[in-house]
């Protein structure tokens, strides 16, 4: 099937897409993932939504406000990293924090999406897309017995007030994409995969991707800067591979030394037990031969 390349995702999302002409490729995105019609309203800048230059090569941070009262928080990594989930935490955190000023009534707290693109697949063995959502409460001793947040939902819309207000997660894993088309968020896990659209696909905002986001349509000045992203990206990586080495060789070296030494003292340690059972077979008191050999009693018993 024929196809377009394009821009990767990760660089689009970071760069590309902060002009509210462009929101309906969010849009899409969002829309087929949470299977409902999702409306980007606008793109919030944060802390570590820098520009180009000191951008970090590694990972994507963006914020987007949805249908006027949601907020979709996406994070795209390219690497294993220990404190992956930490980061998913936080961006959630922050997003919820963000919405208090300082005092007003919780309330008004908006429901928040945490999008995290990982192309470390985390042992995953088939499955490409995971979900965590907080359904409610459910008893410790009798499992059959719950408290759903829809009842404090409901409890708070009878005060006047919107409380849909716990998060969910999406953990999706674009290396895993078996490539079999299952519906309309499988064109966009193509996209995530092959930074490519096959041609004849309809999923929400998929067409204004590969118009927006055609590698061939690029300005001059718009490609120099997509190369260097990518060389800032694999000269990133090198270093970290080349750290990774080291590391292992220095490991593998220190390990090689301490199993010398380890065997030198296994190997003195049996000589000396050696001799000591000569001595006690000979007939010598169990004082002496541990005075001669630094063996305890219990251990030249033992013997």
């Amino acid at each position: 099937m024929e196809e377009r390349t394009i821009v990767s995702f990760g660089y689009a999302i970071k760069y590309l897409l902060r002009d509210k002409a462009d929101f309906g490729i969010l849009s899409g995105f969002l829309s087929e993932l949470l299977r409902r019609k999702v409306e980007v309203q606008a793109i919030l800048e944060s802390e570590t939504n820098k520009s180009y230059p000191d951008a970090k090569v590694n990972r994507v941070d963006l914020k987007a406000q949805i249908d006027g009262a949601e907020f979709a928080v996406f994070e795209i990594q390219f690497r294993e990293t220990i404190d992956f989930f930490s980061k998913v935490l936080f961006g959630v955190s922050k997003a919820i924090v963000e919405q208090v000023s300082a005092g007003s009534n919780l309330y008004n707290i908006k429901k928040v999406y945490s999008i995290n693109i990982s192309y470390y697949n985390f042992d995953a063995k088939r499955e490409y897309l995971f979900t965590c959502k907080a359904e409610g409460f459910r008893g410790v001793h009798y499992s059959d017995e719950t408290i759903p947040f829809a009842q404090a939902c409901d409890l708070a819309d009878a005060a006047g007030a919107k409380m849909v207000i716990h998060p969910e997660y999406y953990l999706i894993l674009p290396e895993m994409f078996d490539e079999r088309q299952r519906g309309g968020f499988n064109e966009w896990m193509y996209l995530l995969k092959k930074s490519a659209v096959r041609s004849g696909s309809t999923a929400d905002g998929i067409e204004e991707a590969s118009l927006k986001l055609d590698l061939l349509k690029m300005s001059a000045s718009e490609r120099r800067a997509y190369e260097e992203y990518w060389a800032d990206r694999s000269s990133a990586y090198s270093a970290v591979y080349t750290a990774e080495l080291r590391g292992k060789a220095e490991g593998r070296a220190e390990g090689i030394a301490e199993g010398k030494a380890e065997g030198l003292a296994e190997g003195e340690a049996k000589g000396i037990a050696k001799i000591a059972q000569k001595m006690k077979l000979d007939g010598m008191p169990v004082e002496k031969i541990a005075e001669m050999t630094g063996l305890s009693a219990a251990e030249i018993s033992g013997i």
